[in-house]
Formats: C-alpha cells, structure tokens, sequence
C-alpha cells in the first residue's frame, strides 16, 4: 500500500515589504497567469517567471507541472485575492473545477514571477473536528484488517496530511497475513475487490464519482487521489469520505438521503490505489484539499475477537461490526 502522492511542487519564494491590499502588480500577474492557464499558454506563463525561477523551473519542467496540475484540478475558473504572506508574497484562494488550492505568487522588482506555489487551501472560518459526533459503525460488512490506522506516522502515514489525520486503510486479510491469492496479479485476486461497503452514519451525499477505471495492481493513478468516492454529510456537519470504490458499483447519487448500514457500492481499485482497500476518514468540509480530518470512534465494533465500545483502531487489528 502506497501513500497518497502530493500533487504539487514548491518553489522559491521572496520576501519584500509588506502589504495589505492587493497591489496592482499582483493583480495583473495573477490575471495573466489564469489567462494563460486556461488556454493553455503555459510556454506564455513560462516567460512571465524571472531570470531566477527560469534556472529553478526550467521550460520542460514548468510545462509537466503546468498539463499535470490542470489535469489534475481542470480550469482555473476564480482567483481570490486573500492576503500577502511573508512580505509580497500573494495569496489566493484558487478556485479549479475539480478542487480548491492555495495559490502563492510573488514577484521582483521588474513584475516577473520570482516565487510560485500551490498547496492545499485551509478556510480558517470552519470549524474544526476533533472527532465524530454521530455514531459510527464501520463501512463494510465481515472481518477487515486496519492496514493503516493510529494516531503516528509509524501507525498511519495519513497523520501528516490535515484532512486525512484520522484516516483508514481497511484490507482484508487471509491468516497468513497475504490480503490476495494466486499470484496478485489481477484486482480479482482480491480478498476486498467487489465487497459491500456500507453508510457509516445516517444523511446526505454530497458527492458521488464512479466512473473511474479500476487500477491494475502496482499501478497507481495519481490524477484522480481518491478515485470513485462518496462523502456524506451527517446532521452533525460531518463529511465521511470513503474511496477507490469499484468502477461503476456505486448505488446512491448526489442528494440522496442515506441510512446507517446502506449499501453505498463494491470497493475497489480505482485512483491513488496500488491494490482493492477501502479508504475512510471524516474532515470538516466536503473540499479535501480544503478540510481538516477528525478521528474516527466507532460505536460498538469487534477488535481481534473482542467487542470494544467507543473505540478507534489502530494498524494491525482485525474488525468487524
């Protein structure tokens, strides 16, 4: 099992004077640079970077970075101006057609960008989970094995990213410890590819994907992090984002009502996936590159053959509801 990738890169950034308001440089270089991007000029944006950023990102380079992240995201549609941050660097909230980014720019003395970097967006206005509110019981049916679980890297590499430090890797897992038999090869080699996974709480789906193909295993597509997903959103304000479902399993649509227990889909292996798991975890908003995640508690669950109540499992534990 592979980490999420990040998607985007750092840059140099400078730091100058101070300032509140937008400047009028910043705002014709951010103009420019979503003209640009959206008709794909990237060569054009190229030639708005410094002597500087030309030596750190050359052409080849700035033009991969470019098709991947409008690959990735899609068309800039809105950039916000927000605030300068260390001096003249400028910060927007970038608005993609597939997610929402952090967008720095910053620039020298001649206008030319000199500094450049997305990242994901944190909107300081909502409210941050701790963990869950609404009761939880887990989202697939018989024995699965928390593959990455806990609350330290060595636990859960997921702990390092803030919308997904309360996330699972759910596998399922023979005796010998092997989550496929035969040689691995094929997604119906197995054990999870095609299982029932299940509405963990009760409310509404807020998002529903499922037209991704299904990865072979070993091979991961990054374009696509979470692959066929569902969020729901509970009474409580709650987002329960579950992923890489099987191509064209899932049974609910976007504005459904959901039940604790209902059939959502069949896991799979589609998106940033190496081999069929089941990845949940609960954020503050629907927008992952935006969220904060929660820990995850669920209600009454069997831990290695023990019912634990109120419990949040770790990497290493067979569960079932």
């Amino acid at each position: 099992m592979k980490k999420l990738i990040a998607s985007f890169i750092i840059l140099g950034i400078s730091t100058i004077a101070f300032a509140q308001g937008e400047k009028e440089v910043s705002q014709k270089t951010s103009s420019a640079f979503q003209k640009h991007f959206n008709q794909n000029e990237y060569k054009a944006i190229f030639e708005m970077f410094s002597p500087e950023m030309k030596t750190a990102l050359p052409l080849d380079q700035a033009l991969t970075f470019l098709e991947n992240v409008k690959s990735q995201a899609g068309t800039l549609k809105n950039l916000e101006f927000i605030k300068y941050e260390q001096g003249m660097v400028a910060l927007y909230k970038a608005q993609f057609d597939r997610t929402i980014l952090g967008l720095n720019l910053s620039t020298d003395q001649n206008s030319k960008i000199n500094g450049m970097l997305l990242k994901p967006y944190q909107d300081d206005s909502q409210p941050i989970l701790e963990r869950n509110i609404s009761s939880l019981i887990l989202p697939f049916k018989g024995e699965w094995t928390v593959f990455w679980g806990g609350d330290t890297e060595a636990l859960n590499y997921h702990v390092a990213t803030p919308s997904q430090r309360g996330a699972f890797d759910f596998l399922i897992m023979d005796e010998s410890g092997k989550s496929f038999s035969g040689d691995g090869s094929k997604n119906e080699d197995y054990y999870a590819f095609g299982k029932e996974l299940i509405a963990p709480a009760a409310g509404e789906v807020v998002l529903a994907v499922d037209g991704i193909k299904d990865n072979k295993p070993g091979i991961m597509n990054p374009a696509f992090v979470t692959g066929n997903t569902v969020i729901i959103k509970t009474t409580n304000n709650e987002y329960l984002l579950l992923a890489h479902f099987k191509q064209h399993s899932i049974k609910v649509k976007q504005g459904d009502s959901v039940t604790q227990g209902q059939v959502l889909g069949l896991s799979g292996n589609s998106g940033n996936s190496s081999e069929p798991h089941l990845h949940f975890h609960i954020q503050n908003m629907k927008e992952m590159s935006q969220a904060t995640g929660a820990k995850s508690y669920f209600k009454s669950i069997k831990v290695n053959g023990k019912v634990k109540t109120d419990y949040s499992p770790i990497k290493g534990e067979r569960i079932s509801n």
